[in-house]
């Protein structure tokens, strides 16, 4: 049966709670134990799959399909731990599934309430898992005293309740402010945070603390006496120049024992940080550098592109390089020539996205990656403007476009190489789609085979011809102009099972230029760096030398 810890922020929120969890996370693994991790979102939405990037970040993907929180992205690359749809919880769903409940009379027609019945519904998806692991970590988003988390809070209380003693365990974030004209630590807000979690029945067993300074000896007294816990569970967390260095910082200021002393478990298990010195090692020591343009239409915030970030520097990390990643607003190659952008980056990276907007100004990318031979990446999206580029430059299709970017029904601005995906095979199943259907879950979403052509970059990046690939896309490159596009010279080298859907494409005469329908980010990790990243960084150090 699983021990569990829930972890918690106060004062502000962006204090870095999953990453904390990610790496507490690795810690107990270092330990010898097995773990989980889980995230409890407070906001109203099913799941992430329809916000705007701007507004929450990436939208993170499970093999089983499920659109989650970024931070089940920092979970899975550090720990490795692949993660699931009941990893992830909003309200949106708990909510979603009581008046599901109620509708079909599953509660005899008692009046609905939060509690009992959101709050068991939540302690339901809780126990899931449980006799799988010896660790689960939940991370609960938002602040504490926001009123949306209130059912998740009210739900961690009792389930806490419920569960034999010493079971579990919360850890509580929180902010010491640093005054500069009194030239001290303040520690009055984390005070208040504390209080503000009695007052709903929760007390933390540990404490860390996000500082810029260190924290004085007299300061960690005093948190530990007014906030009701013992001096050596109150950690230290100062900012990081990289976050693969958390699970050795923490370490250093012994949260991983704090845990463990919490829970009782003595001696604990020596930890065996082998692999997060050697990726540290990786880091800190590069022995060259590569810049990498980005040419996307999130730009303005990074974490919309979370996981691609995190891949290039895993594959930086298994060349020894540092990975230069610039990110350019797509949009500019609409209006200016690229060359002048373009010309000092050793590698050209086109991740996906939705919409026309900045889709021409990634064609020009593609184009100027194809035509300088400059190593190219294209993901999703990326890859459909590539083969847009092929069929227009090359194939002779002044016309060709994509079905989504026609404004409206039968509509047809566009001779569509790129069509809306109406139906694909999952499993034993066939998955039917319409155009107007509901925007949320209805992509083909998840896990999926792919078979390489043997012989191609694709088979020689991966080192066989059988592969399994998380996608998030509703539109497809038309299989029916490959013949076409294959006589000029743009290979389809990984297919469906059924042969029926295009998973990549690169350009045989180029040193390095490969489209993929799916999103790798996803499943790299510092220890593990995905092969196309790696790749891709392979090529673009290759291109430095050529130069």
């Amino acid at each position: 049966m699983a021990r569990y810890i829930f972890i918690t922020g106060g004062v502000v929120s962006s204090l870095g709670k999953g990453l904390a969890s990610a790496a507490l996370g690795a810690l107990l693994q270092a330990r010898g134990y097995s773990v989980r991790l889980r995230k409890l979102d407070p906001y109203l939405n099913v799941d992430p799959g329809t916000m705007s990037p701007f507004e929450h970040g990436e939208v993170f993907v499970t093999d089983d399909g499920a659109e989650t929180d970024l931070d089940l992205g920092h979970y899975e690359r550090f720990t490795g731990v692949a993660a699931r749809r009941t990893d992830s919880i909003s309200a949106g769903r708990i909510y979603s599934n009581v008046l599901e409940r109620e509708r079909r009379g599953d509660y005899l027609g008692r009046t609905i309430q939060v509690v009992p019945h959101v709050t068991n519904e939540i302690k339901d998806y809780l126990r899931i898992g449980a006799d799988e692991t010896d660790f689960m970590l939940c991370e609960i988003g938002g602040t504490v005293g926001d009123i949306e988390g209130l059912p998740f809070y009210e739900a961690i209380r009792q389930f806490i309740h419920e569960r034999p003693r010493g079971q579990s365990i919360l850890m509580h974030l929180t902010l010491l402010p640093y005054i500069a004209a009194a030239g001290e630590l303040k520690t009055k807000p984390t005070q208040h945070s504390v209080k503000e979690l009695q007052s709903i029945g929760l007390a933390p067993d540990v404490l860390v603390c996000r500082s810029e300074h260190p924290i004085p000896e007299r300061e960690r007294e005093k948190i530990a006496l007014f906030c009701n816990v013992r001096k050596e569970h109150v950690v230290a967390a100062y900012d990081l120049k990289s976050i693969y260095e958390a699970p050795l910082a923490y370490h250093r200021e012994g949260l991983d024992q704090a845990v463990l002393d919490a829970f009782g478990i003595s001696p604990a298990p020596r930890p065996n940080l082998a692999r997060w010195h050697d990726v540290m090692d990786r880091l800190d020591h590069p022995e060259g550098e590569v810049r990498v343009a980005v040419v996307g239409k999130y730009t303005q915030l990074e974490d919309a592109y979370k996981s691609i970030a995190e891949a290039l520097t895993h594959g930086g990390m298994a060349n020894r390089v540092k990975v230069r990643a610039e990110w350019i607003d797509a949009e500019i190659f609409e209006r200016e020539d690229p060359a002048p952008f373009l010309e000092p980056f050793n590698a050209i990276l086109v991740p996906g996205g939705f919409g026309e907007r900045g889709t021409e100004g990634k064609i020009r990318a593609a184009q100027y990656a194809r035509e300088h031979k400059v190593p190219y990446l294209g993901i999703c999206l990326g890859m459909q403007m590539a083969v847009i580029e092929a069929a227009r430059n090359v194939a002779g299709m002044s016309r060709a476009g994509s079905e989504e970017f026609e404004s409206a029904p039968g509509e047809r601005r566009f001779e569509p190489v790129v069509y809306h995906l109406k139906e694909w095979v999952q499993g034993n199943e066939s998955i039917r789609r319409n155009r107007d259907d509901d925007k949320g879950g209805s992509m083909r979403l998840g896990a999926y085979p792919a078979v390489l052509a043997a012989g191609s970059k694709a088979a020689e990046i991966y080192g066989g011809t059988t592969i399994t690939e998380r996608h998030r896309h509703r539109y497809e490159v038309d299989i029916r102009y490959r013949d076409l596009l294959e006589g000029c010279g743009l290979c389809f080298s990984g297919l469906s099972p059924d042969g029926r859907l295009p998973e990549i494409v690169e350009w045989k005469d180029h040193p390095w230029f490969v489209g993929v329908q799916f999103h790798p980010e996803l499943k790299s990790k510092p220890f593990a760096p995905h092969p196309l990243f790696a790749g891709f960084i392979r090529a673009a150090i290759d291109s430095e030398r050529l130069v």
